[in-house]
């Protein structure tokens, strides 16, 4: 009975720690909630976000996705109607629903707020396979530094699917760990099918998804050990979990003007001499493991957690397989990475746990340091750790004061039928914010571009300017000393 009381106890205990860390969470996450679409990766936000609100107005076709980029720059072949066919488009149909079916927000915030409660999914989940696996300060540690750390905190509310995609991986993971463990068969069933569930839909959201196939591995292999190999519904996990994405693979390629070029986010990076082979380069290895990891998601003193989490026994291969699947992930994706910071987010729920686990190992060697000390050391680190990543990440959140102003103007002066031309090198972020299809680019001549059917052209260069009202006869729309709008 006493058992049972002291059991109940820690339960309630738990649940009021992780409340409090959600609570947090969410706060940390409200921060510039409102704010334009406008800030750090805003040209791939403005792709994502434009397709949910496609949804909310065109209804809900998700193998009909659209956005706003109506020309050849992504694909290289022209895209008339717009389509985007990336990841399948769960994240942005549910965008796209609350949006229509409870409009209290705008797109952008229903955006952002959607991926906040897939973050705090993350976070619960961490805090329970933690709490299993280190305890409950491990478990404190690590859903606290996925809670407040600056770059997780930024890249849980931006209008981008891989939170979503990694939620319903750990979710996927959860739901599999809990399986591994329960006798029940019909119980065990249900948690094995939502499992499976959870995996297929994390890789239609965003296939990189497929690196936690490692964990999920692991997990089977802690339930059967080497019998594994003749269990037939382990191969009818990944069989069924895999199925759904091929198929959208395929019936994509029969749309390639709507897919983006992608080869080169294995091996390349694009810089202003052009694409630049970085594959096991040196640079690969500065920019993620020092410039990202170290300084800008870890604040520089938290990596001493992780590393200790990681150089110390921990009494399963179950962190260790998270391990695994970050590291394939870095090494097979090595031009995403380095070009793109939100690439890193599927490395956060890794860098969390280690973190925790080093935190409970370094409280736990009481012949180091007296526990107490421990204590005001990892405080310490929190604090130093979260100011130096903040002083970096603070930047993310600031965007062109007059970028929504200039929108508002081009919106005014043109009708939603009006094709407008942008010359923001390829950034949707404008044709987004003044809520017009076009090209982000002049990717033709504006003759050409007219013909087919543009019929405005924004710039805020003055040497074009001048050039085009020299040397053409289009009118001039608007002007100010900020942009000129040129009526084709």
């Amino acid at each position: 009975m006493k058992k049972n009381t002291a059991t109940l106890s820690s339960h309630k205990i738990d649940l009021l720690l992780l409340a409090f860390i959600l609570l947090v969470a969410v706060l940390f996450r409200l921060y510039k909630f409102n704010t334009p679409l406008a800030d750090l990766h805003s040209w791939r936000q403005a792709d994502t976000a434009a397709v949910a609100r496609n949804f909310s107005r065109d209804g809900f076709n998700l193998l009909q996705p659209r956005y706003d980029d109506l020309s050849n720059i992504q694909s290289g072949i022209e895209n008339p109607k717009g389509l985007r066919f990336v990841e399948f488009p769960i994240y942005n149909a549910v965008v796209g629903a609350f949006k229509k079916y409870v409009p209290l927000f705008s797109i952008e915030e229903y955006g952002r707020l959607t991926n906040i409660i897939f973050s705090l999914i993350i976070i619960a989940i961490i805090y329970y396979l933690a709490l299993r696996e280190v305890g409950r300060v491990g478990a404190l540690i690590g859903a606290l530094v996925y809670s407040i750390f600056p770059f997780f905190v930024f890249f849980s509310r931006v209008i981008l699917p891989e939170t979503t995609a990694l939620a319903l991986a750990m979710l996927s993971i959860f739901f599999l760990y809990i399986y591994t463990s329960r006798k029940n068969k019909l119980a065990g069933t249900v948690f094995f099918i939502a499992s499976m569930l959870s995996f297929t839909l994390s890789l239609l959201v965003k296939p990189p998804a497929v690196f936690f196939a490692f964990v999920l591995i692991y997990l089977f292999y802690k339930k059967y050990t080497y019998q594994l190999i003749t269990k037939i519904h382990f191969y009818i996990y990944f069989l069924l979990s895999f199925i759904p994405l091929v198929l959208w693979r395929y019936y994509i390629s029969f749309y390639p003007e709507g897919v983006p070029a992608s080869d080169w986010l294995i091996t390349s990076v694009n810089t202003y001499q052009g694409l630049q082979n970085i594959f096991f380069k040196p640079a690969f290895f500065r920019w993620i493991f020092f410039e990202r990891i170290n300084n800008l998601i870890l604040g520089g003193f938290a990596v001493f957690l992780v590393i200790l989490g990681i150089v110390k026994k921990q009494k399963t291969w179950f962190l260790y397989s998270f391990l695994i699947s970050t590291s394939a992930y870095l090494f097979t994706f090595q031009g995403g990475n380095v070009q793109h910071e939100y690439y890193q987010v599927f490395t956060l729920p890794t860098l969390a746990l280690f973190a925790g686990a080093g935190a409970k190992t370094l409280i736990d060697n009481k012949s180091l340091f007296n526990p107490i000390i421990s204590y005001i050391l990892i405080f310490f680190i929190f604090i130093f750790s979260f100011y130096f990543s903040y002083y970096k990440v603070k930047d993310y959140y600031n965007y062109p004061k007059e970028l929504p102003q200039i929108a508002k103007i081009i919106n005014t002066l043109t009708t939603k039928n009006d094709k407008i031309v942008t010359d923001t090198l390829g950034d949707t972020t404008l044709l987004y914010l003044s809520d017009r299809k076009g090209a982000p680019a002049v990717y033709q001549g504006l003759d050409e571009l007219k013909k087919k059917g543009y019929t405005y052209f924004y710039t805020a260069k003055g040497d074009v300017i001048e050039q085009i009202k020299k040397e053409t006869q289009f009118k001039v729309a608007f002007e100010n000393d900020k942009f000129t709008l040129f009526k084709l």
